[in-house]
Parts: C-alpha cells; structure tokens; sequence
C-alpha cells in the first residue's frame, strides 16, 4: 500500500544499513508496484475479506488511516457497511467499550461517530 512504502523503505535502511532502491530503474519498478497496483480494488477487497487488516498491536489512528484507504480502494460507501468492517478489525475491549457506551453511542449507519468513539478510547 502507497501509504506504507517509505516507512518499509526505512525500515529496510535501519535493518541493513543500506538503502534499498539504488538505481532510478529500481525507483520505477518499485514506485509502480506501490502507487498503481494492477488489481488495487480486488486486494483492497480481499484484505477487508479477510482479518490482516485489523488494529492489532497498531494505533486506533493507524488502523483508521489504513482502513480508510482500503475502503477507498475497494470503493465501500455504504455506511452500515463501512461501521460493520471497521467495528470487526477494532480490538475487542475497543469495540465491546463502544457497544456498551451508556450515552452517545454512535448509530451503526455512522461510521465518522464509530472512527471518533474509537479514538477517544484508545
């Protein structure tokens, strides 16, 4: 994801003491595979089919900015929708907070009050 390339790149220069793009050529390569993916919406899909987009170990504010860009990505725009997926990849004590919330427990058709709640508590 375009989002993550220059954390990998140095990350991978902190790992090994070398930067890993050498060439312009590499640059090129590379900038493609991460900015336009041949199939972005399928495995923007995929990955919010499946579980290795959720927070995990991550900040609420990470998990937020890479699950908005693969919900941008795979074109989700309902909001039922939006709240649903971004609900099941929050930590558990996130979510169960935000489902027992006495007073201004966000709608489920109101993902940006879900994102707010859920910042709050982390």
């Amino acid at each position: 994801m375009s989002l993550h390339w220059p954390k990998s790149l140095y990350g991978v220069t902190a790992d090994t003491s070398v930067f890993p793009i050498q060439t312009w050529r590499d640059f090129e390569q590379q900038f493609q595979v991460h900015f336009f993916p041949v199939n972005a919406e399928a495995d923007a899909i995929n990955a919010l089919e499946g579980t290795s987009y959720h927070q995990g170990g991550h900040t609420v504010d990470d998990y937020l900015d890479n699950f908005q860009a693969l919900v941008s990505d795979a074109g989700y725009m309902d909001p039922r929708t939006l709240v649903v997926k971004f609900r099941q990849g929050l930590r558990l004590g996130i979510q169960n907070q935000i489902a027992t919330m006495l007073y201004g427990q966000p709608a489920d058709t109101d993902p940006d009050a879900w994102y707010r709640a859920a910042q709050r508590i982390d």
